[in-house]
C-alpha cells in the first residue's frame, strides 16, 4: 500500500493536471467560438486539436478511461478536419461545441470523482462517429471513381503509410525515469515495426555510465494511424531527445534527389536536412505554476510593508534634513522600491477576464435550447486584466445576468420577426478599464424593461408606497430588490425573485456597483463597475473636522477652492458649483457622516471634483488635503460592519485608521438623509480601529 508520503506527489500531479485542463478547456472553447463564427484559420484547428490531445494524454496517465475514450473520438474528428476529410460545416461546428461542453463535464466529473450516466453524451459520440464514417465513405467513393484499387482506397481512408522514426535520447533521459522499451511497445501497438539500433555512441566499458543513454534507434512503422499518433508516443520525452518523424516516401524522394551519394551517406544527409523542421519547437513559455495561497501571502506581506514604509515616511518627515540626509534619502528609496514591489505583485495576481467570459457561451447555448430561442453571444475586451480575487467571484453574477437577459430580455424568434428584428437575438458581453476600475457590461437587443409592469408588481408586493411616482431610473432599479420578479410563471429558470438581488449583493461585496439602462422594445444594458484590485490603492488623504478619509486617486479629476460667486443653491437639490460652464452638485462630507467641528463653507475648505459611474462628476467638500499616499485596503465587513458610503479602511503611517470613501455612493447619501450613518464617523473610526487592532 502506498504511504501518505508517496501519495502526496501523485495528488499534486493530479491537481496540476486539472488546473491545466481548466486552461485547455478555455482555449478549446475560445477557438471553437472563432471556428463557429467563421473567423477561424488553420492554426485555430491546430489549437483545438492540441487542447483535446493534451487533455487526453493526461487522462491516460491517471487512468480516466471514459475521458480518454471520449477525447479520442473527439480528437479523431478534429484530425479529419485538419486533413480536410471532413468539412467545417455549421452542423459540424455545432457538434464540436457540444462535444466541448461534454468534455468539460467529463473533466469536472473526474475531478470530483463523480460517476456520470453510462449513456452520457452518447448522442454526441454517435454524431462524431457518423461524421467520421461519412468522411471515410466519401474518400472511398472518390477512390473508386478515380480507378484506385480497393486495397489502395482502404489504405487512403485509414491513412496507412510507412514512417521513418529516428529516436536519439539525450544522455540524461534515463535519469528522468523514461524507458525506451516502453516507447517501442507503444509503437508496436500502432502497426508493423522494424527496429534498427545504432550503438556508435556506446563508449568503452570502463568509462560507461550506468544511468546514461548511449543508444539510438531508427524505426520503420507501417500504420493506419495518423502521424500525430506517433508524436503522441513520444510526447513525454520530446524535450529529452532528438526526434525525427517523416513519411518514408518523403525520405526516399530525398535520397533519390542525391544520386551521387550511396545509401549509407544519404540517410544521415536526409536526417540532417529534415531535422530542423521536425525537431525545432517553439520557444517554451518562461513561466512557473505557483500556488495561489503563496501569492496571497506575498500580497499580505507587501501590504504590511507598505504600512511600515508609510510609518517610516511619517517619522522621517519630522527629522531635520540637514542632520539626517542619508536616512531621509534611504526612506525615499524604500518608498520607491515598495511601490515597484507592490505593482509587480499585483501584476502577478492580475488575470484576463477571458477565463470567466469563456464559460458564458455554453450558458447561452444551453438556456437558449431550453427556452426555444435563437441567441448568439458576442464578447469583447476579454484580455482586460483584473485581480484574481475579483475574477473568482465574477462567475455567479455574470451567469445570473446572462440568464436574466435570455429569459426576460430576448424574445422568441416569432415575436422578434413580428417586431421587425432578426430571428436571432444578440447578447453582448464586454469589459474595459476606466479610471482605475473595470467596467463589465451585459447588453441585449431584446424587449427591454416594461416599466409599467415592474411598477405594478412592486406596488402589489408593497415595495412602492401608494401615491409615490418614482422616476424611470428608480423603477429600473426595483428589479434589484429582494424577492422581486416580473415572471408570471415560476419555473426552474425564473419566477422566484432570486437573481438580480443576488447579483447586486455579490457585486457590492466586491466593492463594486451595478446599474441598468433600458429602452422598452430595444433592449437593456447592465453595467458592473468593479475595483481592479482589492489589496492596495493610491489615495488622497483628506481631513474633515477631526476625522481623516481616503479618496481613491483614480476617481479624482481636480481640486480647488471656489469663490462665493461659484456656489449656487438649488431648491430641493442642495448646492451646485459653477465650473467652466458646468454645474456640479456638491456633497458635504461633514453632513453625510454627521461630523462636528468641520468646515461648512466650501469657499473656506477644498472642493475635490470626482468622477462617478452613475452621477457623473460631483464636488466633494472637505476641510483640507493632507497629501497623496499608497494605502492597504482592509475589509470593513470582516473587521467591523458594512458602512454605506465607505468601501474599506486602512491604517495610516501614524497608526490611525482612516476610512476609504466610496465616491459613487456619496451623492446618494447626500440626497437621502435617511441613508446616512447612524453614528458619527468619529465613533465609527474608533470602533473600527479597536476591532481591527483586536483582529491583528
Amino acid at each position: 500500500m502506498m504511504s501518505e508520503g508517496e501519495a502526496y506527489p501523485l495528488e499534486q500531479f493530479r491537481k496540476t493536471y486539472f488546473e491545466e485542463c481548466a486552461e485547455l478547456l478555455d482555449v478549446l472553447q475560445a477557438n471553437l467560438e472563432l471556428l463557429a463564427a467563421g473567423a477561424g484559420s488553420e492554426e485555430t484547428l491546430h489549437a483545438i486539436f492540441r487542447a483535446v490531445h493534451s487533455i487526453k494524454g493526461g487522462a491516460g496517465a491517471f487512468g480516466f478511461s471514459s475521458l480518454v475514450a471520449f477525447s479520442h473520438v473527439f480528437e479523431s474528428l478534429l484530425d479529419a478536419l485538419r486533413e480536410q476529410k471532413v468539412d467545417a460545416t455549421p452542423d459540424v461546428t455545432q457538434l464540436l461545441l457540444r462535444a466541448s461542453d461534454a468534455l468539460a463535464d467529463i473533466v469536472n466529473a473526474a475531478r470530483s470523482e463523480r460517476a456520470l450516466p453510462i449513456d452520457f453524451a452518447s448522442d454526441i459520440l454517435t454524431g462524431m462517429e457518423e461524421a467520421l464514417a461519412g468522411a471515410s465513405g466519401a474518400t472511398a467513393a472518390a477512390s473508386a471513381t478515380s480507378g484506385i484499387e480497393p486495397v489502395a482506397a482502404h489504405a487512403a481512408v485509414k491513412g496507412e503509410r510507412s514512417y521513418r522514426v529516428v529516436f536519439t535520447p539525450h544522455t540524461e533521459m534515463l535519469q528522468k525515469a523514461n524507458e525506451p522499451l516502453l516507447l517501442v511497445r507503444q509503437l508496436r501497438k500502432l502497426g508493423g515495426l522494424t527496429v534498427d539500433v545504432d550503438m556508435s555512441r556506446l563508449p568503452a566499458f570502463e568509462v560507461l555510465e550506468p544511468e546514461a543513454a548511449y543508444l539510438s534507434w531508427t524505426f520503420v512503422l507501417e500504420t493506419g494511424a495518423p502521424q500525430s499518433a506517433i508524436h503522441e508516443v513520444f510526447e513525454f520525452v520530446e524535450d529529452d531527445c532528438d526526434l525525427l518523424i517523416e513519411p518514408l516516401q518523403q525520405a526516399a524522394e530525398a535520397v533519390s534527389a542525391a544520386p551521387t551519394a550511396n545509401a549509407t551517406e544519404a540517410a544521415p544527409a536526409v536526417a540532417a536536412a529534415a531535422e530542423p523542421s521536425a525537431t525545432v519547437a517553439p520557444t517554451p513559455s518562461q513561466s512557473i505554476r505557483v500556488d495561489v495561497d503563496k501569492v496571497d501571502r506575498l500580497v499580505n506581506l507587501v501590504g504590511e510593508l507598505v504600512i511600515t514604509q508609510a510609518m517610516l515616511t511619517e517619522q522621517g518627515s519630522l527629522l531635520p534634513v540637514d542632520q539626517y540626509p542619508a536616512m531621509i534619502q534611504g526612506i525615499e528609496a524604500l518608498a520607491q522600491s515598495a511601490r515597484e514591489l507592490q505593482e509587480s505583485v499585483m501584476a502577478i495576481r492580475a488575470q484576463p477576464v477571458k477565463s470567466v467570459f469563456a464559460r458564458m457561451p455554453r450558458v447561452v447555448r444551453d438556456l437558449a435550447a431550453t427556452l426555444g430561442k435563437e441567441v448568439k453571444i458576442v464578447t469583447s475586451g476579454e484580455m482586460t486584466e483584473i485581480d484574481k480575487t475579483v475574477i473568482e467571484q465574477l462567475n455567479d453574477p455574470l451567469t445570473h445576468m446572462i440568464r436574466n437577459a435570455l429569459d426576460h430580455g430576448i424574445e422568441s424568434p416569432d415575436d422578434r420577426v413580428a417586431a421587425g428584428k432578426p430571428r436571432q437575438g444578440t447578447i453582448h458581453l464586454s469589459a474595459a478599464q476606466r479610471s482605475g476600475r473595470i467596467v463589465i457590461e451585459v447588453s441585449d437587443d431584446g424587449r427591454g424593461l416594461n416599466r409599467e409592469k415592474v411598477l405594478a408588481k412592486a406596488r402589489d408586493r408593497g415595495l412602492v408606497a401608494p401615491g409615490v411616482n418614482p422616476s424611470e431610473e428608480e423603477i429600473d432599479n426595483l428589479i434589484f430588490l429582494p424577492a422581486f420578479s416580473t415572471a408570471d410563471v415560476v419555473s426552474n429558470i425564473s419566477g422566484r425573485g432570486v437573481g438580480m438581488d443576488v447579483v447586486k449583493r455579490n457585486v457590492q461585496a466586491l466593492g463594486g456597483r451595478i446599474s441598468v439602462q433600458s429602452r422598452f422594445g430595444a433592449g437593456s444594458r447592465f453595467t458592473m463597475s468593479l475595483p481592479l484590485t482589492l489589496a492596495v490603492v493610491d489615495g488622497m488623504v483628506v481631513s474633515v473636522g477631526k476625522e481623516t478619509f481616503i479618496v481613491p486617486l483614480t476617481a479624482i479629476i481636480e481640486s480647488l477652492r471656489p469663490q462665493p460667486a461659484d456656489i449656487n443653491p438649488v431648491v430641493g437639490r442642495g448646492d451646485v458649483l459653477a465650473l467652466r460652464g458646468e454645474y456640479l452638485p456638491l456633497t458635504y462630507l461633514h453632513s453625510s457622516f454627521a461630523i462636528e467641528s468641520a468646515v461648512t463653507d466650501p469657499c473656506q475648505g477644498i472642493v475635490i471634483i470626482v468622477q462617478t459611474e452613475g452621477a457623473g462628476r460631483i464636488g466633494v467638500v472637505v476641510d483640507e488635503l493632507l497629501g497623496q499616499q499608497q494605502v492597504v485596503v482592509k475589509s470593513l465587513e470582516a473587521n467591523y460592519d458594512a458602512v454605506d458610503g465607505i468601501s474599506g479602511a486602512t491604517i495610516l503611517g501614524n497608526g490611525r485608521v482612516a476610512l476609504i470613501l466610496d465616491v459613487a455612493r456619496l451623492r446618494e447619501i447626500g440626497d437621502k438623509p435617511g441613508m446616512r450613518m447612524t453614528k458619527p464617523a468619529r465613533e465609527t473610526t474608533s470602533e473600527v480601529r479597536e476591532d481591527m487592532n483586536h483582529a491583528a
